[in-house]
């Protein structure tokens, strides 16, 4: 599947974010290759051919960095996520560089900076990217690599998710992994669930976990996979995903329960969808 590359002229640099933890966003890209079909990011296009096409087209935002220049300068400061609606690590990044040289104009500033990608490509930036400031996550839906490949084509493999964090972890950086989203009977089994907190206990990473999210297009989207994979889940989807349902209560209590049992960090990513589930840890503040 080829992907269309395009270049495009942004009017900011940093946006407010209403995403936990978060005060601002800052995506040097919109469009994503790696191709989820299960991403939600989509559903900011109001146009259903564009979204559904989402996977196939990339634009960088060219400017991006000069505009971050001056705008940090008359911000308030608070915690700046890179990226919320794309992956700051685009293949294309190697070649223009966009998301390195966001990240050397925040470097000479005091905000604070989430980083979260599936791309080691992150690692290249390792110099910029110092303790005490700085936090980077990774999304682990699956350490499953066959399945990886159907619901994540184009992404880095799961493996080399597991060694971002290994490495920022080593050089003292905050590190998360983001365990989402759980899709019903295709990662949310207690062994595929383990072997991503086996990732955050190895790294001394915080998990954070989150459901699958249906929002516009993300189950046209999905659905050619589920019905292969799973015949008749797609039409049970939308009450088992219901916030407070039975069964995303049983899966969150299952994710607390395996992280408590090996002494990992753990909250949903997003607390307000979260249901009360019996913990044998205190819970700690959500940058995200």
């Amino acid at each position: 599947m080829s992907v269309e590359y395009s270049s495009i002229t942004c009017r900011t640099a940093l946006s407010p974010s209403k995403l936990p933890g978060l005060k601002y966003s800052l995506n040097p890209y919109v469009g994503c290759e790696h191709g989820c079909i299960y991403c939600y990011s989509r559903s900011i296009f109001r146009d259903r051919e564009l979204a559904l096409r989402w996977g196939r087209f990339v634009r960088a935002k060219q400017n991006i960095p000069e505009l971050l220049s001056r705008e940090i300068k008359r911000k308030p400061k608070g915690v700046i996520g890179l990226s919320t609606i794309t992956d700051p690590y685009q293949p294309l990044e190697a070649k223009l560089g966009l998301t390195r040289r966001c990240l050397e104009v925040l470097s000479r500033h005091e905000f604070p900076v989430s980083i979260q990608t599936k791309s080691d490509l992150v690692l290249r930036d390792a110099d910029l990217v110092k303790p005490g400031r700085f936090d980077v996550g990774v999304t682990i839906t699956t350490m499953d690599e066959d399945l990886a490949r159907k619901i994540e084509p184009k992404s880095p493999s799961p493996d080399a998710r597991a060694q971002v964090v290994e490495e920022f972890a080593s050089r003292g950086v905050e590190t998360w992994v983001f365990l989402g989203p759980i899709i019903p009977e295709i990662n949310d089994d207690a062994p595929s669930i383990e072997r991503v907190i086996e990732v955050a206990r190895r790294s001394g990473s915080k998990l954070m976990y989150d459901k699958l999210n249906l929002r516009a297009w993300v189950l046209e989207s999905i659905a050619p996979f589920l019905e292969e994979e799973r015949p008749g889940l797609v039409d049970r989807l939308p009450s088992l995903l219901t916030a407070g349902s039975d069964y995303w209560r049983r899966i969150s209590s299952l994710v607390e329960g395996l992280c408590a049992e090996r002494a990992v960090r753990c909250e949903p990513a997003f607390p307000s969808w979260a249901c009360e589930v019996p913990s044998k840890r205190q819970a700690t503040p959500s940058k995200r």
